[in-house]
């Protein structure tokens, strides 16, 4: 995933002598989508032709994933814009994606996928320009002098769900630049048929062709224009947010429904529907861009690496520096010891069918229509057995999840993706109760929406009458919920997120908040009281809420994130968050992002301790476990607090300059002894990344989209599982009779897990 940063503009043109649009008569059809918008700002009367153009694309744009759209009513950079759009992000080698090479926006790649990939984030986001002379609908049409807001939105969304370039040009030096090209790239051609995704970058190449003619290639769009390649908009003057993203305004202006994507909107046009032609290209984006002109060989790919397996190995690599002009069709990698030989058409490679325990190497070559590169050869493994799994629940893609001990046996709390329950197994001595908790439920104080996001639980009482406290929240209202078990019932409540308004970091009084508080929260319970803390994602903070023994009343506080006074931060914190109660204090360990580059990656920031004896909120003593400086150039990816052997045991990741915005370290530290930090790369396993869970002795991080295990005493590394997630696996920690085991949800399963 990356974020999205061009955005898409249709201009103010004036009225010319043309006729006006007749508005088209719109059949009630069957939609194929589902989109909702969050409006910001919108005044009550643009909404409904706001929602007629939503309602338009959602019968024409098919996709079983809901498609949110982030709209604010406000002033643009220029006057003569009328309304701008952006995808929410983009993903690239999901499975679904017709070109796993390519960045395809949010809303497509999740129908693609047809699942969510970008969680809580909006697909789309648009501006509408609320000092334009809009038609408030209040007659029969626009007038010469005023703009139609459907037909803008009807653009705008265009562009939000794919109708757009992410090129970017230096009016300087005449550079053009596609860091990472999308299918929309992909289908733009040159005058000499070559595609623009596949021009160097940075260059004046690519510089020279945004300000030259440029065609579509996409066959559905070909036919929908007679048979003739369509042409882009692309001014000898390059103009941003409306080059190469639009058809050519001389070409189309007077081409009736197929006006609607040039860049330039007359007052008193309209434009209720996507015409034959927008439609056409749209269907194209779904489908795999045919191949470019290959110019040379393949040169050697790159960052190539050997990563350890259970009975294979992972071939890592980067593609040649040459890849896009190229055009690479396949990598070979060949098994050095017993020469066999597998193509692939991308990294990383699964080379399976090896035997443990024993060495190999492999060599990498690249191939065109042209030739072979140079082979390369990559580092020494030897694959190592997994450890041994075992079943719980046979029936539960597992997201999240959390373990603790409830009425003396272990208890596991987990979120099911496949029904978007949140489930709780119970064992009884013998074997797992299973049951629903909250999700999908509505009733007894349930939520109707599926859960999403952070599980903690924590356990109060003793012997065989505790209560188990558990806190998550839902995929809609973003609110923290909280249910409580006696071993008999659940009872269920609201705790944050479903106050009347945002409360502002500034107010010294804290009362529930409007902001959304589903990203993050840890719990801590002790004789003063129940505590859980969470992540305020609408102001970046910190905050908390305390149930006092004996009261009824949750009380509310601001732990970090609003100033730079009593060891506090001015951060953006608490992405990643733990807590535990060690037998006299209240702990936190979370991260703190200090600063964010203009790609909006996350280039520097902290891992910090808050810590506390009782509940007052004056009580928070703070202090800064790492920080980023040096060759560290980000810390954080996620955290992880576990009261061990040797004290209270704190772990996260870190990246270098030469690995962001990824991680390739793992970084411990007793609190004890808070300024000796250790490090281990995780040479052999491949990229570390979330989720973070530990023992005291042992941790378990994501290795390449798998799950390793790091031994803190003997700084040795190991596989537990083979199997791969792009979103990585959650795990917790259980003792069931005596024995240790790992809990964590595997190809829709929840399993145990044991070292051989």
């Amino acid at each position: 995933m990356r974020p999205a940063t061009q955005w898409g503009s249709v201009y103010a043109a004036p009225a010319t002598a043309g006729t006006q649009s007749p508005k088209p008569k719109v059949a009630h059809l069957e939609k194929k989508s589902k989109i909702i918008v969050k409006y910001n700002n919108f005044p009550e009367w643009t909404k409904v032709q706001v929602q007629a153009a939503v309602d338009v694309w959602a019968e024409n744009f098919e996709s079983k994933v809901p498609i949110y759209i982030d709209a604010t009513w406000g002033r643009s950079s220029s006057y003569s814009i009328l309304g701008s759009a952006r995808p929410g992000s983009y993903f690239a080698n999901f499975s679904g994606a017709p070109d796993p090479s390519l960045w395809y926006p949010s809303a497509l790649a999740n129908a693609l996928a047809g699942k969510d990939l970008d969680g809580d984030n909006p697909e789309m986001v648009i501006t509408v320009n609320s000092l334009a002379s809009w038609y408030r609908g209040d007659g029969i049409g626009p007038s010469k002098t005023e703009y139609d807001l459907q037909s803008v939105i009807l653009h705008e969304m265009a562009h939000g769900l794919g109708f757009l370039s992410t090129d970017s040009y230096d009016t300087f030096f005449g550079y053009g630049s596609i860091d990472q090209p999308t299918p929309y790239d992909a289908y733009v051609q040159t005058g000499d048929g070559r595609r623009l995704s596949d021009l160097p970058s940075p260059s004046l190449e690519l510089g020279e062709a945004l300000t030259s003619k440029l065609v579509w290639s996409g066959a559905q769009g070909i036919a929908a224009n007679g048979g003739v390649k369509p042409l882009l908009y692309s001014p000898k003057k390059y103009e941003d947010g409306s080059s190469v993203s639009h058809l050519d305004e001389a070409t189309f202006d007077r081409a009736g429904k197929n006006s609607v994507m040039s860049p330039n909107l007359e007052a008193g046009e309209v434009f209720h529907e996507p015409g034959p032609l927008l439609l056409a290209m749209m269907q194209d984006l779904r489908t795999k861009p045919p191949v470019g002109i290959a110019v040379g060989i393949p040169q050697a790919v790159r960052n190539y690496e050997a990563l350890i397996s259970d009975s294979g190995a992972i071939i890592k690599f980067d593609p040649p520096a040459n890849a896009r002009a190229a055009q690479v069709k396949s990598y070979m990698v060949k098994n050095l010891k017993t020469g066999a030989e597998k193509s692939f058409t991308d990294s990383p490679a699964l080379f399976s069918g090896l035997k443990n325990g024993t060495s190999y190497t492999f060599a990498i070559t690249a191939s065109n229509s042209l030739g072979t590169s140079e082979p390369v050869t990559t580092n020494a493994i030897t694959p190592k057995a997994g450890w041994i799994k075992k079943v719980i629940d046979s029936n539960a893609d597992v997201k999240n999840l959390t373990t603790v001990t409830f009425n003396g046996n272990p208890a596991i709390i987990y979120q099911d993706e496949i029904n978007g329950a949140l489930k709780v197994a119970l064992w009884n001595g013998k074997l797992w109760i299973k049951s629903n908790v909250d999700g999908r439920g509505g009733s007894a104080g349930r939520t109707r929406n599926p859960i999403s996001g952070d599980v903690s639980a924590c356990v109060s009482g003793s012997g065989k009458t505790q209560t188990l406290h558990i806190f998550y929240s839902d995929s809609v209202d973003k609110d923290l919920r909280y249910a409580t078990y006696d071993g008999k019932k659940f009872k269920f409540e609201v705790i944050d997120g479903n106050g009347s308004a945002v409360n502002k970091y500034e107010d010294p009084i804290r009362v529930r908040t409007a902001s959304d508080v589903s990203v993050a929260n840890a719990c801590s319970v002790s004789a003063v009281g129940v505590q859980v803390f969470y992540r305020d994602e609408s102001q970046g903070i910190l905050l908390g809420a305390v149930k006092a023994s004996g009261s009824k009343e949750w009380k509310y506080e601001l732990i970090d994130g609003d100033r730079k006074t009593d060891d506090r931060t001015t951060g953006d914190v608490a992405f990643h968050l733990d807590a535990l109660f060690d037998g006299k204090s209240t702990i936190l360990l979370y991260d703190s992002v200090l600063t964010i580059n203009q790609r909006k990656e996350t280039t520097s920031g902290a891992i910090r301790v808050a810590q506390r004896a009782g509940v007052s909120p004056q009580g928070w003593r703070y202090s800064t476990l790492d920080t980023s400086a040096g060759p560290i150039a980000v810390v954080g990816y996620d955290v992880a607090l576990q009261k061990g052997a040797r004290g209270i045991l704190a772990t996260w990741l870190t990246s270098s300059v030469l690995t962001l915005p990824r991680a390739e370290q793992i970084r411990w530290a007793y609190l004890a002894t808070p300024t000796v930090i250790k490090t281990l790369p995780t040479n052999g396993y491949g990229t570390p990344s979330k989720f973070l869970s530990s023992n005291g002795s042992t941790t378990i991080f994501n290795c390449q989209q798998r799950l390793c295990a790091l031994d803190v005493s003997t700084d040795a590394l190991s596989l537990v599982a083979k199997e791969q997630n792009v979103d990585g696996f959650d795990s917790a920690w259980i003792v069931l009779n005596k024995v240790r085991y790992l809990i964590s949800g595997i190809d829709g399963n929840l399993l145990s897990l044991r070292a051989a």
